[in-house]
């Protein structure tokens, strides 16, 4: 089990610490803007997301409350998780998901300009499930613990 842990939790470290702080940059400031901006901002869930999670179809018309708070908890937790690079794979999962279905089931068939946020952070989440925090985030510090 402890290696497992370690596996998930330990970052890919690039070769210059100023490469990591770089690379965490977009990680944190994008995060940060989706844990207040779009989590926050929808949080507790109102009507009006869980209606519209309910226009999805399928599995989402059946459970709407439950995929809508799902999504918010996952923006604002998961963006507060990546921000602070804590179970940084784990979280940038959980935002991927988020991402990948407001594009598809949102966002699709509009302008492509309203799917961008969307895909900046599908972007960063997939870069952080990859990377992990690297060297500025609490999972670099837990990962020293597992050595």
């Amino acid at each position: 089990m402890k290696t497992v842990l370690s596996k998930i939790i330990t970052p890919v470290y690039t070769s210059t610490w100023y490469s990591d702080l770089l690379l965490a940059i977009p990680r944190v400031v994008g995060c940060y803007f989706l844990m207040v901006n779009f989590g926050g901002s929808k949080f507790p869930t109102p009507d009006w997301f869980v209606e519209d999670v309910s226009k999805f179809g399928g599995i989402f018309a059946l459970f709407p409350t439950f995929f809508a708070w799902a999504a918010v908890l996952a923006e604002t937790f998961g963006g507060a998780l990546l921000v602070l690079g804590l179970g940084t794979r784990l979280a940038g999962s959980m935002v991927a998901c988020t991402m990948l279905v407001a594009i598809f089931f949102q966002k699709w068939g509009g302008e492509v300009w309203g799917m961008l946020p969307a895909m900046g952070f599908l972007w960063i989440s997939l870069y952080a499930i990859v990377m992990g925090s690297g060297r500025f985030g609490l999972d670099h510090f837990i990962s020293q613990k597992f050595k």
